[in-house]
């Protein structure tokens, strides 16, 4: 009996700190893209692009190991986790700018590649929520704000979003490139992982 209540214990135990864990880092709502709205208008649109944004970079780093993070293609380049941490600051300039805040930088210090990741994605759905509720409007309310200089929703566009993207391709390619490639089971052109 005293076993059988020491086994229950620990897989009750087993059981709750997984539901924590996946609590604490809920994060797989990029696992696969989000269902596409039923209509097409400049928040939904600009929402989408997001959510591919979201995608990629769930899996572009997903399973990271520490040899990938410090892996550096050339003394003067960045290495994959200082390539996080620019994209974790071009997400907060894309959630500031939705939010109608200025950007005055991101504290990435003592943050770990995870909380960098969560964070990211974070931002990420932010982001597209706030777009695809934007219910059609004109989106010239979202200015880029820096606390010098005022940009409006066009340059995010061409600016942090694409960036953001461009740089999620430099981290397939480095992790590739050091051993460690991603799913080969993703599809990005349907936003799911294959069976």
């Amino acid at each position: 009996m005293q076993k059988l209540k020491i086994t229950f214990t620990f897989m009750a135990t087993l059981m709750l700190g997984t539901t924590f864990s996946q609590q604490a880092d809920s994060t797989d709502f990029y696992y696969q893209i989000p269902e596409y709205p039923e209509t097409y208008n400049a928040g939904t649109v600009a929402s989408r692009l997001v959510d591919g944004l979201g995608f990629r970079y769930y899996w572009g780093t997903a399973g990271l190991t520490e040899s990938d993070l410090s892996y550096r293609p050339s003394e003067g380049a960045r290495n994959v986790e200082e390539t996080i941490d620019h994209i974790l600051a071009l997400t907060q300039i894309l959630v500031n700018a939705l939010n109608q805040k200025p950007f005055e930088g991101v504290e990435i210090d003592g943050l770990t590649y995870q909380e960098k990741r969560r964070r990211t994605l974070e931002n990420i759905k932010e982001a597209s929520e706030i777009l695809k509720n934007a219910n059609g409007e004109d989106l010239t309310g979202y200015n880029m704000v820096f606390p010098n200089v005022e940009f409006p929703f066009w340059n995010l566009i061409n600016g942090p979003i694409a960036d953001a993207i461009n740089h999620v391709g430099q981290i397939i390619t480095l992790r590739r490139t050091n051993g460690n490639p991603i799913n080969q089971n993703i599809s990005v052109l349907q936003g799911k992982v294959r069976d």
